[in-house]
């Protein structure tokens, strides 16, 4: 069994992350300055207190403890030492913000922290993206900013934060499970279709390292993923328009959705703040920053 000090408390920060950014389904995301706590110490068992957005199961089957015993088998511990974990997240749930990819990155962390950071940073996100399957929320979760990433082989390569820009999110009041999204998803799409989001995917890190901004609107723009889930999300279509009509830059599903997603110039939130009410109704706009990636608090005791 690992050792742990009784003595030590140790915490984490991970930020929430929009995934896909339209065009590169799979392979990019951004973190965003909203983060998940999450604090542990040893215990005699393993137990869970939870603040927050939504609620997390109070069992072993809860993804902070899911990324927490997947952490110590890739170290090659099968019986991980016990914690108490608390935990508050500040993530909307279902809303495609990666709140799960937060939660399985936290896990793994503290996982790497108690046993003495033998995995690393690359270590946590080797293990959460193999969790995960793909790693367009956990890579931006680890690393922060925006980030292209692979799962297999695990590969993620941090792209250039713009300056001065900032996200709208607007978020319904209802959730779109991730198995529900994907399930809506053909198994085959057109050869045209794509060639037209590989070609988008590619004027993301163009834009971005260029500061030819201007340019993310036509990168944004998918055929892979949004039009097979907008039946999902009503008026999504219409929001998007709606969103450019505003000012945005670029605008997006985040995720699974149902959230969705515009980077816009300071001078132009108030505005893309209106124009996407008719799609939040009785949900939330929240304008939010670029986020740092996972943060490792010194430890206590």
């Amino acid at each position: 069994m690992a050792a742990a000090s009784s003595q030590r408390s140790f915490a984490v920060r991970v930020p929430a992350t929009l995934a896909n950014l339209g065009s590169g389904f799979d392979a990019l995301g951004v973190a965003l300055d909203l983060y998940l706590e999450v604090r542990a110490t040893p215990a005699p068992e393993d137990a869970f207190y939870y603040t927050g957005q939504g609620q997390l199961p109070n069992t072993p089957d809860n993804l902070i403890h899911q990324g927490y015993r997947a952490a110590w088998q890739a170290l090659g511990e099968t019986r991980p030492p016990p914690v108490a974990i608390w935990a508050h997240n500040p993530i909307p749930l279902a809303r495609g913000m990666g709140s799960s990819s937060a939660a399985l990155v936290a896990g793994a962390a503290l996982a790497d922290a108690i046993s003495g950071h033998r995995l690393g940073r690359e270590g946590v996100f080797r293990v959460t993206a193999a969790l995960e399957g793909h790693p367009d929320n956990v890579a931006p979760a680890v690393y922060g900013g925006f980030v292209a990433a692979l799962a297999d082989p695990p590969l993620a390569l941090p792209l250039p934060a713009p300056q001065g820009l900032r996200f709208v999110l607007g978020v319904p009041p209802y959730e779109v499970p991730t198995p529900l999204a994907r399930a809506a998803l053909p198994q085959t799409v057109p050869y045209a279709d794509a060639v037209h989001n590989l070609a988008r995917s590619a004027l993301w890190p163009a834009a971005l390292y260029s500061g030819c901004y201007e340019a993310l609107r036509e990168a944004a723009r998918d055929r892979l993923h949004q039009p097979y889930r907008a039946h999902l999300m009503p008026g999504l279509e219409e929001a998007l328009e709606a969103a450019y009509r505003a000012g945005a830059l670029a605008a997006f599903v985040g995720g699974a959705g149902p959230t969705l997603a515009a980077l816009a110039r300071p001078e132009h939130i108030p505005a893309i703040c209106q124009a996407l009410q008719a799609y939040v109704g009785q949900g939330s706009t929240l304008v939010l920053g670029l986020g740092r990636g996972l943060a490792y608090a010194p430890q206590e005791g």
